[in-house]
């Protein structure tokens, strides 16, 4: 994606922590000769012989998955908090703008074996369980509910290349405290989100 050098992100441990903490997704491949994107959580892990990957999986219905062999590289995107920023809270007149964070991870995939599935499926509910009122565990569902897993096709993505985009008005640091204010006495929960990431 284009980014300006002020919007640029390149500290290697503030994106990893983005992109754990909105591991939501989109996954950006050919199918039949046009792009082709699927919303799915896509989790950063690091392999045994240490190598950044993403892993996730797709429903088999999903024609997708059909042409990943002949996707050289594939594109995943991740959006963080966003929100319009209006000109009036700068000191001298420009036009309005929006503040948003997005990561673009590129890679190369590969399909799993359904042992790689089921045990990427048990980090994956381990993980968003751990906050669970009464988590469930994979390890306690009957073997007839975990017959599902043939139903998917998982995957990891070997991280190629990782582009962020961090524009919180950088090249505006005399308005700062101005839309840091503003953002928070909106009450729209991701503009507080945006005006927390400019304090950082």
């Amino acid at each position: 994606m284009f980014i300006p050098d002020h919007h640029r992100n390149e500290n290697a441990s503030e994106i990893r922590a983005f992109l754990k903490a909105n591991s939501f997704g989109i996954l950006v491949s050919q199918y039949q000769n046009k792009p082709w994107a699927t919303h799915i959580p896509l989790e950063l892990e690091t392999t045994e012989d240490g190598k950044e990957v993403l892993t996730a999986h797709i429903a088999k219905a999903n024609p997708q998955w059909r042409e990943f062999d002949q996707n050289e590289e594939v594109l995943c995107i991740f959006n963080g908090p966003h929100s319009y920023i209006s000109s009036s809270w700068y000191k001298d007149e420009e036009v309005p703008t929006w503040n948003y964070v997005a990561v673009h991870v590129y890679g190369k995939l590969k399909i799993l074996s359904e042992e790689e599935v089921m045990a990427s499926m048990h980090r994956l509910v381990d993980k968003y369980e751990a906050n669970s009122k009464k988590p469930i565990s994979l390890k306690d569902m009957s073997p007839r509910t975990l017959k599902q897993i043939k139903g998917v096709v998982g995957f990891q993505i070997e991280i190629t290349d990782i582009q962020a985009q961090y524009k919180l008005s950088k090249n505006r640091e005399q308005d700062h405290p101005k839309i840091i204010e503003e953002l928070e006495d909106s009450k729209n929960p991701m503009s507080i989100e945006v005006a927390k990431a400019m304090k950082k």
